[in-house]
């Protein structure tokens, strides 16, 4: 399966509205949760079905549902009539290959984009789409999978911290993406720690297998940006958006959130930057030591060169050769021999061919 592009023939024609599930059913059964909220008081549940949330958007708290999977088109026809969404939004979440984005509708706002996490036992990373819909009194969170990714976010409620327990759902909107965006940075971190080990690893002792190291990460690291890159449009786009859902106390924390994104980009643009240097390092490195190699044997060859010479000249089967039947003509031809040994290094030496 293709890691950029997946489409499958069967999503051909579809209709926009159509809430076929589009994406890879990662849990048996849709789990249900809901957290209502205010300054005082604090109820946490699971429920079984979307009619018992209904009664939470009569309250004057905040409510946030959490929908783990999104396989079960009966249970997305009843949130959309539950909370009276257009099915245009309900078909975005369940269209987990969709491109990150924030759309705007009369009675909500739509966030989608890619969550990450990594395995701190295998270091595998694993990404899914999450969906937020954000109305007056309550936040829909749409997971693929159960996850406990946001349980920072419930323990800080469960703790009565200000902020949140005084904020409204715009405001737990930007907790979740926060924590979603922090998960970028700690991923990111991750593989950066291994780039720059490779780096130090290529300096000392550069081996062939770098190569394959290199390009794996590149390939993560390409994977990553797929996520990062187009949730920075999104985030962009989200602190320009001017909604009656997002009140001016909450502009500042998304302000924050574009400055975390932007740190996670220019992150990822600097390590893709240090593994084509890396790549240029080792081939320089190859190319340095071949040409060291060559040079040697250049040098031995040169020097063996006029001895091969003198050599063949006193190997001829002729009875008057010059020195021939001299008592000391084997030693002789050995000294003039040495002599040219030396005389070329030290040449060799004074020009800095050595």
């Amino acid at each position: 399966m293709a890691r950029f592009i997946k489409k499958h023939k069967e999503e051909i024609g579809l209709s926009p509205d159509d809430l076929s599930y589009r994406g890879k059913q990662k849990i048996e059964n849709v789990l249900l949760r809901v957290i209502d909220f205010d300054a005082e008081n604090l109820e946490e549940d699971a429920v079984r079905t979307v009619q018992e949330v209904v009664k939470y958007q009569e309250k004057d708290t905040v409510t946030w549902f959490n929908v783990d999977g999104l396989h079960n088109p009966v249970i997305m026809e009843e949130i959309a009539k539950a909370f009276d969404l257009d099915n245009l939004v309900l078909a975005e979440v369940i269209d987990t290959h969709s491109r990150p984005k924030v759309l705007e509708y009369d009675n909500c706002i739509l966030i989608s984009l890619k969550m990450m996490q990594q395995n701190e036992q295998t270091g595998k990373i694993t990404v899914e789409n999450l969906s937020l819909i954000l109305t007056k009194s309550v936040l829909i969170s749409f997971q693929e999978s159960k996850g406990d990714v946001f349980e920072p976010v419930r323990e800080r409620i469960r703790k009565q911290k200000k902020r949140i327990r005084h904020g409204g759902t715009d405001y737990l909107t930007f907790a979740l993406l926060d924590i979603v965006i922090d998960n970028y940075l700690f991923v990111l971190t991750g593989l950066g720690e291994k780039i720059e080990k490779l780096e130090e690893n290529l300096l000392i002792n550069p081996k062939e297998d770098v190569i394959n190291e290199i390009n794996k990460y590149k390939r993560e690291l390409n994977f990553l940006r797929k996520s990062i890159m187009p949730a920075k449009e999104m985030i962009f786009t989200l602190a320009k958006i001017d909604s009656d859902l997002i009140e001016e106390s909450t502009d500042i924390h998304f302000k924050e959130l574009q400055d975390n994104i932007s740190q996670a980009s220019d992150s990822s643009d600097s390590y893709r930057e240090i593994l084509s240097d890396q790549l240029n390092i080792y081939h320089t490195t190859i190319s340095s030591k071949l040409n060291d190699i060559m040079k040697f044997l250049t040098v031995f060859s040169v020097i063996f060169i006029p001895l091969t010479f003198i050599a063949g000249i006193y190997g001829t089967n002729f009875d008057f050769v010059p020195e021939l039947h001299l008592k000391y003509g084997y030693f002789i031809m050995w000294g003039v021999m040495i002599l040219v040994v030396i005389g070329m290094l030290f040449y060799f030496k004074r020009k800095k061919w050595l």
